[in-house]
């Protein structure tokens, strides 16, 4: 099965078996697949937030912003 036909059939999933799959995925990686620079610029993003919480994008805008970035690149 080419990744292509996986990526269809994934992405015909409902949204939560979808994050389920992505969240299996994810889990399936090695451990050094996020180099130490990776994990710092997230502990400190994390660190910001929490500091500022009024920074913080709702799960739906940061949603929106990536489906508004796709649909810009297949135009």
């Amino acid at each position: 099965m080419l990744v292509a036909e996986v990526e269809k059939l994934a992405l015909s999933l409902p949204f939560n078996e979808r994050a389920k799959l992505a969240d299996r995925i994810i889990e399936s990686l090695p451990d050094d697949f996020i180099d130490d620079e990776e994990l710092e610029l997230a502990l400190q993003r994390d660190k910001e937030m929490d500091e500022d919480p009024s920074t913080v994008l709702t799960h739906e805008e940061f949603f929106d912003f990536f489906k508004q970035r796709r649909e810009a690149s297949r135009k």
